[in-house]
């Protein structure tokens, strides 16, 4: 069986943009984005686990082949491409990348279906700022960055930027003022993440809940999973959503 094939396949269209998802679960509503190089079988089990722990989970498919394993050679084929769409903000600062338009439609329809105070956000790695993005919308109440990584943190100007336009910030910062807290995760001396934790800590205070690990690891919840990092997860979307 392919470990998709217990998953509701489906799509979704916002602003004339269409992307695939997959869909599993009862109980509140959390969208999980894939990192690079796509839905591979790690990212697959992790959204397994947020399935068992009682929650509705919806698997956008954004780039890659669903269900590749993770390789240095598959990176290389999906990351050329990914630098070059209009819908990822990869280089540039002080920028939202347009793709948080459809993940916000994606949060509000979901919201509107199950009820509740809200549905929960993780973004990882390439999309792991994306969550921050969707904060924007007052549907998303339990974001969660995983070792946020864009834009590329070539610089120290880039390495502390949050992917957000002056205008989603102002809106970030008001939605942590007004209670909505972030949960950040990341290994300690990851240089993908850059400075991002600290901008994040200056920006929204107490509200930024920090996790971070020692080593020079990345992928917090998949390749290189804490488990520590897991159970702080599902117990943010558990007290945020519940």
């Amino acid at each position: 069986m392919a470990l998709l094939d217990t998953w509701t396949q489906g799509s979704h269209t916002a602003d004339g943009t269409t992307y695939p998802t997959y869909r599993k679960g009862t109980g509140p509503g959390v969208i999980v984005i894939h990192e690079i190089p796509g839905l591979t079988p790690d990212v697959i089990a992790f959204a397994e686990e947020v399935v068992a722990a009682g929650f509705t989970v919806v698997l956008p498919h954004l780039f890659g082949t669903p269900e590749r394993p993770m390789s240095p050679a598959y990176v290389g084929t999906v990351l050329p491409r990914l630098c070059v769409s209009r819908e990822f903000t990869t280089m540039a600062t002080g920028r939202t990348s347009p793709i948080a338009v459809w993940l916000r439609s994606v949060a509000r329809s979901l919201h509107e279906e199950l009820g509740g105070p809200g549905v929960g956000a993780l973004g990882m790695c390439f999309t792991g700022g994306f969550a921050l993005a969707m904060m924007v919308d007052t549907s998303v109440v339990a974001p969660v960055v995983a070792q946020p990584s864009l834009p590329f943190a070539v610089g120290r100007r880039r390495g502390a930027d949050l992917n957000l336009s002056p205008a989603d910030l102002a809106d970030v910062r008001a939605r942590a003022a007004g209670g909505c807290q972030v949960l950040g995760l990341r290994y300690r001396d990851d240089m993908a993440v850059g400075t991002r934790f600290d901008t994040l800590s200056a920006e929204i205070g107490d509200a930024f809940i920090r996790v971070e690990f020692d080593g020079k690891g990345h992928s917090t919840l998949t390749e290189h999973r804490q488990q520590e990092g897991v159970d702080r997860v599902l117990a943010f979307f558990g007290d945020r959503l519940r």
